[in-house]
C-alpha cells in the first residue's frame, strides 16, 4: 500500500469545514524533477537543433560577422554597398535615434550575409558530395583528384558534426537514363534466358523504351525535383505498408546477441542492463548528439532512418498500414507467460538504473498469475494477415480496457518478452543456432509484437535478440543502436560477481501494472485464426545457420579480391550445385549516400559469375583460366555494387516507372514482367563494427552473429552474411520445407565448400575437404 500511496499526488476530503487537501511531498518532488528534466531536455533539442540548422558554420560564427561588419562601419568603409542604408530607411524606428538605427541595420546585414554563406557552403558542399568518382578506383590506390576532392570535402565539414548536420547538404537521389537502365537490366537476364527467351525480352524490352517510357521518364523526374527521394516513400509504402500478407517471416527481420558471450545467466539483471544502454541511446538520439557516419571517415551517409527506431508502431489498416511515430515515450510494455505488464522507464525525471530496472524485471518473473481470456495469443494478431488484424482492432479495441491496454503497447518506446525458453550457440548442437534464429525470428507466433519498431527478447539464460519491422529502417539503423548497446552492456555497466546489476536497489518504486483485457469470444476466434496462419508460415521455415571459420576477410583481402565478391561467387557456385541451374539473384546494397535513401539491388548472377561457375565445374579448365574468370566476375560484381551505391541501379528505377505506369492507367508489359520475376535468391550481408566500439582483436569472444530474414520465394534461399573480424563468416541461411527444391543445412554445406573450392585457386597446393 506504501507504494499506491506514494503515487497518488494529492488526497482531499470534504467536512463540515470544507475541504482538506492533503498533498505528497514525494509524488510532487517527482513531478518537479520530472518537469526539470523535461526543459531540459527541450533546451538540449533547441541548442542541437541550432547546431544542425547553421552547419557547417556555427553560432559563434555569426558573431564574428556581425562584429567584422560592425568594425568596418567604425572605420567608415561601407561593405554592403548601401545595403545597411537602405535596411536603416524601411526600419520602424524613430529618426533620433540614428546609432540604433545603424547598429539595428548594420545587425540584419551581417545576419543576411552570414545566412547566404551557409547556404553557399552547402551548395558547395552537395556539389562536392554528388562526386562519385572516387568509390570507382581501384582499393588503396587514390588518384591526386580524389585526393584533393577529399580535402575540399573535409574542410567544408566543419568540427564535431552532430546525426543530422550533413542531411541538407546530402545530394538527391538522381533518376537514371532510360537507356541505361534497360540496356543493364537486358545484361543482368541475358545468362537466365536463351537465345529465343532473351531475343523476345529485347523486343519487348525496345517496345517500352519507345512508348511509354519517354512519358513515364518525365512524371519520374518531376517527381525527383519535387521531392527530397524519388524512391523511398514508395518504396515504404507499395513494398512494406500497402503488403497485406503476414509480417512475420515475410517482412520482419532479427538480430542476435554476441555470439560466444553470455555477460549474466540472470535474465532480469541482463534484460534491465539492455533497457538501460537503449534508453541512453535514445537520449543521444533524441538530441541527435549521435556521430554520422562517414565513408572513408568523410563522406557523410543519410541519417534520416534513425528517427523512427524509439517509440513507433506499424498500425494496420485495411488497404494499407501507416506507421506512427511519437515522442518522449517513459514506459515499456513486457510480455511474460502470456501477460503483458507496463513498466515506467523513469523516476524522478531521470532513467530507471539498471538495477532499478533489474527490480522491476525480477518483479515480473516471479509473478504468478494467469492470463486473462485470449490475452496469451493476442500478439498472433500482428502475426496473421493485415486485414483480419485491421477490422479486429476497429471493432474489439476502440474502446474501453482493450483500448488502454492497447494504446500502451502501440505507445510504449519498444515492446520486450521475457521469454521462457533457452536459446544461444553451443558448439556440441550444429544445429543450436537454428533454433536461435528460429526463435528471434518468428518465436511461437504470439510472443512478439511484430508491429513495433522492434522487440526485445531475453532467453532465460541471459541470451538475448530482436526482431525489427522492416518498413521504418534497414538493418544498418537496427545494427547500429545493437553495436552501442551490446559494448555499453558488457564493458561500461556490467555485473557484479553474482551477475546482478551494479547499483542499489530502490524497493520503494511501484511494481508493474498488468494490463487489462476484455476479449470477447468472436475475438478469440480472430485471433486463433492468425495465429494457426502465423504458426503454418512458421513451422515451414528451415533455417540454418553456418559458422564458416576456416578463413575470413584477412586471407581473403590477401588475395587483393574484395571479400563481398568473393562470397557472392561462393553464392553463385553453391547455388548450381544445389539446383543445377543459375537464378536471378538480389544482393541488398545501401543508397545513403543521397538524402533519405535506403537500399538497391545488385544483380549478383552475371555472365561472368556463370562463366566462372561453369568454369569450376568443368574438370578440362585449369586453375589458371578459373583464377582469371574468378577474377573478371569479381571486378564485374564491384563495379555493379558501385553504381548500385551511386544511383545507378536498375530495380529501383524501374519500380518507380511502374508505378507511375499504374498511376496513370498505362499497361506495360515489359514491366509487369520485370516486376513479376521471382527472386529465388535474396542475399545480404549485415555491416559490422560501424562504431568500432569494441576491440575485436583485443577481445575476440565479444563478437555478434549477425542476423537473417525469411526466404523470398517459395522455392528459393535467403541469406544473409556477416564478416567477423578477419577470421570468422557467418551465414543465415533460410528456405521452406514445403519445397522439394530446398534444403537449407544442403545449401550451407555447399556454400563451405564452395568457399574452400574459390580458395584453392589462389594455392593449388590445397585440396578439397
Amino acid at each position: 500500500m506504501a507504494e499506491a500511496h506514494q503515487a497518488v499526488a494529492f488526497q482531499f476530503t470534504v467536512t463540515p469545514d470544507g475541504i482538506d487537501l492533503q498533498l505528497s511531498r514525494e509524488v510532487l518532488k517527482h513531478i518537479y524533477l520530472s518537469g526539470v528534466t523535461s526543459w531540459k531536455k527541450r533546451a538540449i533539442r533547441f541548442k542541437n537543433g541550432v547546431l544542425t540548422g547553421v552547419y557547417p558554420a556555427s553560432p559563434s560564427s555569426w558573431l564574428i560577422v556581425v562584429i567584422a561588419i560592425m568594425s568596418t562601419m567604425y572605420a567608415r568603409i561601407d561593405p554592403s554597398m548601401g545595403m545597411i542604408d537602405r535596411i536603416k530607411t524601411s526600419l520602424p524606428v524613430s529618426p533620433k535615434e540614428q546609432h540604433t538605427q545603424t547598429v539595428l541595420s548594420a545587425i540584419l546585414f551581417a545576419t543576411g550575409l552570414w545566412l547566404s554563406f551557409i547556404f553557399l557552403l552547402r551548395y558547395i558542399l552537395k556539389a562536392l558530395l554528388s562526386y562519385h568518382g572516387w568509390i570507382f578506383e581501384s582499393h588503396g590506390k587514390m588518384s591526386f583528384s580524389t585526393k584533393v576532392w577529399l580535402s575540399f570535402v573535409k574542410l567544408l565539414s566543419g568540427r564535431r558534426p552532430l546525426l543530422y548536420s550533413f542531411q541538407a547538404s546530402l545530394p538527391h537521389l538522381p533518376v537514371p537514363s532510360i537507356d541505361d537502365t534497360i540496356n543493364r537490366y537486358l545484361e543482368s537476364v541475358r545468362p537466365l534466358l536463351d537465345d529465343e527467351q532473351y531475343k523476345q525480352m529485347e523486343i519487348v524490352a525496345n517496345d517500352f523504351k519507345k512508348d511509354p517510357a519517354p512519358k513515364l521518364q518525365k512524371h519520374l523526374k518531376l517527381k525527383s525535383w519535387w521531392a527530397t527521394n524519388y524512391v523511398s516513400d514508395w518504396w515504404e509504402e507499395y513494398i512494406y505498408l500497402r503488403g497485406r500478407d503476414p509480417i512475420m517471416v515475410n517482412s520482419n527481420f532479427y538480430t542476435m546477441d554476441l555470439l560466444y558471450v553470455i555477460p549474466t545467466h540472470r535474465q532480469a539483471s541482463r534484460a534491465a542492463n539492455i533497457v538501460h544502454a537503449m534508453l541512453q541511446y535514445r537520449r543521444k538520439l533524441e538530441r541527435g548528439e549521435l556521430t554520422p557516419l562517414r565513408a572513408l571517415g568523410i563522406v557523410p551517409m543519410c541519417s534520416f532512418q534513425y528517427e523512427r527506431m524509439f517509440n513507433t508502431t506499424r498500425i494496420p489498416g485495411i488497404e494499407t498500414d501507416f506507421v506512427q511515430h511519437l515522442k518522449d515515450r517513459k514506459h515499456l510494455v513486457v510480455y511474460h507467460r502470456g501477460r503483458f505488464f507496463k513498466v515506467w522507464l523513469y523516476y524522478g525525471g531521470r532513467h530507471l538504473w539498471p538495477s532499478e530496472l533489474e527490480l522491476q524485471f525480477q518483479r515480473i518473473l516471479d509473478d504468478k498469475s494467469e492470463p486473462q481470456p485470449g490475452e496469451i495469443k493476442l500478439p498472433s494478431l500482428t502475426a496473421g494477415n493485415r486485414v483480419p488484424w485491421a477490422r479486429a482492432r476497429l471493432k474489439y479495441f476502440n474502446e474501453g480496457v482493450n483500448r488502454a491496454s492497447l494504446e500502451a503497447i502501440e505507445t510504449a518506446a519498444f515492446f520486450m518478452t521475457l521469454d521462457d525458453e533457452a536459446h544461444g550457440y553451443d558448439p556440441e548442437n550444429i544445429r543450436s543456432l537454428d533454433l536461435y534464429a528460429k526463435s528471434l525470428l518468428h518465436g511461437k507466433c504470439y510472443d512478439r509484437w511484430f508491429d513495433k519498431s522492434f522487440t526485445l527478447i531475453v532467453y532465460k539464460n541471459g541470451k538475448t535478440g530482436i526482431n525489427t519491422e522492416h518498413s521504418w529502417a534497414d538493418s544498418p539503423i537496427i545494427g547500429h543502436m545493437w553495436e552501442y548497446v551490446l559494448a555499453t552492456d558488457c564493458f561500461h555497466l556490467g555485473y557484479t560477481a553474482e551477475g546482478h546489476c551494479k547499483g542499489d536497489i530502490n524497493k520503494s518504486l511501484a511494481p508493474p501494472t498488468r494490463l487489462q483485457w476484455d476479449i470477447p469470444k468472436a475475438c478469440q476466434e480472430i485471433i486463433e485464426g492468425s495465429y494457426m496462419i502465423a504458426k503454418g508460415i512458421a513451422d515451414d521455415v528451415d533455417f540454418h545457420d553456418c559458422l564458416f571459420n576456416e578463413f575470413g576477410k584477412g586471407l581473403i583481402k590477401k588475395c587483393r579480391t574484395s571479400p563481398d565478391a568473393f562470397i557472392q561467387l561462393a553464392l553463385q557456385l553453391a547455388h548450381y550445385r544445389d539446383k543445377g541451374e543459375f537464378c536471378l539473384t538480389y544482393e541488398s546494397s545501401m543508397t545513403r549516400m543521397f538524402r533519405e535513401g535506403r537500399t538497391e539491388t545488385v544483380r549478383s548472377c552475371t555472365c561472368e559469375s556463370t562463366a566462372f561457375v561453369k568454369a569450376m565445374e568443368d574438370e578440362s579448365t585449369t586453375n589458371e583460366q578459373r583464377l582469371a574468370l574468378f577474377k573478371k566476375a569479381a571486378d564485374k560484381h564491384q563495379n555493379m555494387y558501385r553504381l548500385a551505391m551511386t544511383g545507378a541501379g536498375i530495380d529501383r528505377h524501374l519500380f518507380c516507372l511502374y508505378i507511375v505506369s499504374k498511376v496513370m492507367g498505362i499497361d506495360s508489359p515489359f514491366l509487369k514482367q520485370v516486376l513479376s520475376e521471382p527472386w529465388r535468391l535474396s542475399t545480404s550481408q549485415t555491416p559490422q563494427q560501424q562504431l568500432n566500439l569494441i576491440d575485436t582483436q583485443k577481445f575476440p569472444k565479444y563478437v555478434g552473429a549477425g542476423g537473417g530474414f525469411g526466404p523470398v520465394a517459395d522455392d528459393g534461399y535467403g541469406v544473409s552474411y556477416i564478416i567477423v573480424g578477419e577470421n570468422l563468416i557467418t551465414f543465415h541461411i533460410s528456405s521452406k520445407f514445403s519445397s522439394p527444391e530446398t534444403d537449407s543445412f544442403r545449401f550451407g554445406q555447399n556454400i563451405r565448400q564452395a568457399m574452400l573450392d574459390i580458395r584453392a585457386l589462389f594455392n593449388p597446393k590445397e585440396k578439397k575437404m
